[in-house]
């Protein structure tokens, strides 16, 4: 059984009622609790959960605090393509949109790699659009051999590949992959992916299971919020968590928490959550799994991130570009796949983080911890 078939023990309109049928005794009885279920996690998310969220968030942060201690992971996105071979309504990298085109050369991936280690990072995210034939596996084979050579740890954010390619680029270094399915909602997927392999809904499904089955350490998810009913989607999310904890006990997890931004092509958000639901929805996942790493992007501005940080937060972006070539010498805006909200320098947060007693993590982990 993958997570597809899984989905269908939950009807989204169902979900949906029942999320917002639950009532404060409900949320009293999920923050009364050491071990929650799904239905907990409704309570959480729900309208109701709204006037506990300052006890959503004490309880938030201790868990947090026995589990992670008071560190910040810092990563740093590199940007390598913005080729993409689909229509999607939301985003700046989208097919139609009429933007130069760029994808870093072996000279260009060595220069920036050298930009960004002078930051101090040791963990790095590498992003590409979605375009098999120009940035598929066999770029990623050419690339990663470069890259490695100056990280440790290295995730990557690219188009859901099959079993063996994942296999394959594990080989070559690739420690934890992303994979957002943006919305768990079939219909409303369909209507925001219109070209391209992206438009399978099934096949994008089923990719944490892909990653699972290949041996991967760690894998991220989360749904892009904004497109679909927030509340119902988040649940999905925490759904297809709970599965695949379940089923590949041996991999690491990590949630992330895109609210829509500005884009080329932009389109009219569906859904809209704001600071204090998004406080909300980050506590409710650390109460329901006190071991996944939350992650949070310079998508959200200085003054939300200074202020969440303490409440669940265990990873966080710091100095980020979205243009391929963005960081050893300065890239045209035209290539940009969404707006950065907070511009703060690696520095900057760094000495941010430490003002507020954590230690900054620049490297995630180390193969000789786990004997691989």
């Amino acid at each position: 059984m993958t997570f597809s078939e899984q989905i269908k023990n939950y009807q989204w309109d169902d979900v949906r009622l029942s999320i917002f049928s639950k009532t404060a005794k409900d949320v009293e009885r999920a923050l009364s609790k050491d071990r929650l279920d799904l239905e907990d996690f409704k309570a959480l998310v729900s309208p109701a959960a709204e006037a506990y969220i300052e006890q959503m968030a004490v309880k938030s942060q201790q868990l947090t605090m026995q589990r992670f201690g008071k560190t910040q992971q810092f990563y740093i996105p590199l940007y390598l393509s913005n080729m993409c071979s689909n229509i999607c309504t939301y985003c700046g990298f989208s097919m139609h949109n009429a933007i130069r085109r760029k994808t870093l050369d072996t000279v260009e991936i060595e220069a920036e790699c050298l930009a960004i280690k002078k930051m101090g990072f040791d963990h790095i995210l590498l992003v590409t659009g979605e375009s098999e034939r120009k940035v598929g596996v066999d770029y990623f084979k050419q690339a990663l051999p470069i890259i490695k050579k100056h990280f440790s740890h290295i995730t990557i954010e690219v188009q859901p590949l099959d079993q063996h390619e994942y296999e394959e680029l594990i080989q070559y270094g690739v420690d934890s992959v992303l994979v957002y399915q943006e919305t768990y909602h079939p219909v409303t997927y369909a209507e925001h992916h219109l070209k391209g392999k992206k438009s399978d809904f099934k096949y994008r499904l089923d990719t944490h299971d892909r990653l699972g089955e290949a041996g991967i350490h760690k894998m991220g998810l989360g749904c892009l919020i904004g497109l679909e009913e927030w509340r119902t989607d988040c649940f999905y999310v925490a759904a297809h968590l709970s599965y695949l904890e379940k089923k590949y006990w041996q991999t690491r997890y990590t949630i992330s928490f895109p609210r829509l931004r500005p884009c080329a092509g932009g389109m009219e958000i569906k859904s809209v959550m704001d600071d204090k639901q998004l406080v909300q929805l980050i506590c409710a996942y650390r109460l329901f799994n006190p071991e996944v790493d939350l992650s949070l992007s310079t998508r959200e501005s200085e003054h939300f991130r200074n202020n969440v940080l303490p409440l669940g937060i265990t990873s966080l972006s710091a100095g980020s570009s979205t243009q391929p070539g963005g960081y050893a010498e300065a890239a045209e805006e035209a290539l940009e796949q969404f707006e950065i909200s907070d511009e703060r320098s690696p520095a900057q947060m760094a000495e941010l983080v430490k003002a507020q007693g954590y230690e900054v993590v620049w490297k995630d982990w180390d193969h000789s911890l786990t004997g691989k």
